[in-house]
């Protein structure tokens, strides 16, 4: 069925008056607006009946879509409607739409059918479907989707969005499979946006690719039952990850930079907040992100079992300033950041955390969040000791200038891999702690030594010993002999010029020994610097 070359209706297709209508605003590009003064029955996801005066076919959009009427002289042929219900499935399955489209307020009674169908641009804004199936859609333009209600879900697999894809405000629910949102393999040219949106299910973005930002704001994902609320797993953003919060009723900005539609100087004094929520799982493992993940103020509702996986994501700066998970873990394996813009009250407690092969170059803090708080937050995510989380924190303290504080945390990683060891180990570590602590406070040595010095001489001034050769013997002096016995590399003539016998042999043998300790753990520690430089 083909419309005539004169504009036509095609012979044996009789329109009631509302499609009359549409098919004349087709032709100039105008709207078709059916609405009533009473706003009340103008939402179509209220409960109010719209009568056949409100109402249009599907078969008959689908004609003036693939194969409509040609425009008026002058003028471009365009399908916009408003406040108008299409009855019957709309099936435009692999077709090629050339006329631009927008449907405002507008009731589907049925799903409506987009796969491999190719659009200029397609603005659904406010409308109310039971379901959308799109997979391999491909738009040159926008594909704008905000406010609408979908009852059963939203595929896109595959699909690819030329510019931006909008779903802010949505609400999209599960389909049989417990997924809201099916876009696997999604591709799109510029952002992509689903603000202060509520999905109920599972939104799945394996493999998407998006050429701007993604941006979460203030969106509820809600999938307690399921395994994950966010799937999305080598996702590839070029700029930044938004899970941040969204003013509810703050101005709008057309035209603003990345992410459109946000204010760029922030939300009035006031203005009512919606953070970022997850009531499930989330993950973002392989993923790669060009400027950032920014989790600031995010509400990760976990439950026992759930993850909030960031497995080997790559990314320039990670924020990780939301509210802190009181169930579940996050998973940060294999990660690599540059920054780590962080705060001690967002890091879940000992079981919660999880960082082995994680990697940063600039810890960034907000808040209070000292040494001894950072100690706790690598313990936290080592309940089996491990050395590269704290070899990672001693490197960056390191490069920020705080060498003093580097040392403490290696200090701190010999002292959780002491008790990891068995008895004799043990019992050596202790020996190197109280000592030279395992060499990064090398000054502990020295007052030993010195301590150990001063009891020698006093010892031995009152004790002095009687020569082995007389004629041979140096000067006694207890000071002398006793710093002999102390180093054990070093030989100042005095420790085989002299007999030792009772208490003084003990004392003798005990100081050979102990030279030797200090000497072996500082030469220990000393290599250890040596290897870090």
């Amino acid at each position: 069925m083909t419309a005539s070359p004169d504009g036509d209706p095609p012979p044996g297709l009789e329109l009631t008056p509302a499609e009359r209508g549409m098919w004349r605003a087709f032709r100039s590009g105008t709207t078709h607006d059916l609405r009533t003064p009473h706003p009340e029955r103008n939402d179509p996801d209220g409960p109010y009946t719209w009568g056949p005066e409100r109402s249009v076919r599907a078969q008959v959009i689908a004609l003036l879509l693939l194969d409509g009427p040609p425009a008026l002289p002058g003028r471009v042929p365009a399908l916009k409607l408003n406040g108008v219900q299409i009855t019957g499935l709309l099936d435009l399955s692999g077709g090629t739409v050339v006329p631009y489209v927008e449907l405002q307020n507008c009731r589907f009674e049925q799903q409506v059918l987009l796969p491999e169908c190719r659009f200029t641009t397609l603005r659904l804004v406010g409308c109310t479907l039971p379901r959308l199936e799109a997979a391999r859609l491909h738009t040159e333009g926008d594909l704008h989707l905000p406010r609408c209600v979908v009852r059963r879900g939203i595929r896109l697999s595959d699909a690819r969005v030329g510019t931006d894809l909008l779903l802010n405000q949505a609400v999209v629910r599960r389909d049989r499979r417990g997924v809201c949102i099916a876009a696997d393999g999604l591709t799109v040219g510029q952002d992509l946006q689903a603000e202060l949106a509520r999905a109920y299910g599972e939104l799945s973005l394996r493999g998407a690719k998006i050429g701007a930002s993604l941006s979460l704001r203030g969106t509820t994902l809600s999938n307690p039952f399921g395994r994950r609320a966010l799937n999305a797993p080598q996702l590839t953003v070029e700029r930044t990850v938004y899970l941040t919060p969204a003013a509810e009723d703050g101005p709008v900005v057309s035209g603003a930079t990345p992410p459109y539609g946000i204010s760029p100087t922030g939300p009035a004094y006031g203005t009512r907040l919606r953070n970022f929520s997850c009531e499930g799982g989330l993950r973002l493992d392989d993923g790669r992100f060009g400027d950032a993940l920014d989790l600031s103020g995010a509400r990760l509702a976990l439950s026992d079992g759930q993850e909030v996986s960031l497995r080997r994501i790559q990314t320039p700066e990670l924020r990780f300033l939301g509210q802190r998970p009181e169930h579940g873990r996050v998973v940060l394996s294999g990660a690599r950041v540059v920054n780590l813009v962080d705060r001690w009250e967002s890091w879940p407690g000992p079981g919660g955390l999880v960082m082995a092969g994680f990697s940063y170059e600039t810890l960034i803090p907000h808040g209070s969040f000292p040494l001894p708080r950072r100690l706790e937050w690598v313990s936290a995510a080592t309940p089996e000791y491990a050395p590269e989380p704290y070899e990672c924190l001693a490197a960056s303290l390191r490069d920020s200038g705080e060498d003093t504080d580097a040392r403490a945390v290696l200090l701190a990683k010999q002292r959780r891999r002491r008790e990891t060891l068995p008895l004799a180990g043990k019992a050596w570590g202790y020996l190197q702690d109280w000592t030279v602590a395992y060499g990064y406070r090398p000054g502990r040595a020295a007052l030993w030594m010195a301590v150990l010095w001063a009891l020698g001489t006093l010892w031995f001034a009152r004790h002095p010993l009687p020569p082995v050769k007389p004629e041979e013997s140096p000067t006694w002096n207890a000071a002398l002999y006793t710093l002999d016995l102390l180093l054990p590399v070093v030989d100042l003539g005095q420790g085989q010029a002299w007999k030792t016998e009772g208490a003084g042999q003990w004392l003798a043998t005990a100081l050979v020994l102990i030279g030797w300790v200090l000497a072996t753990t500082v030469a220990a520690g000393a290599s250890r610097l040596l290897r870090r430089q």
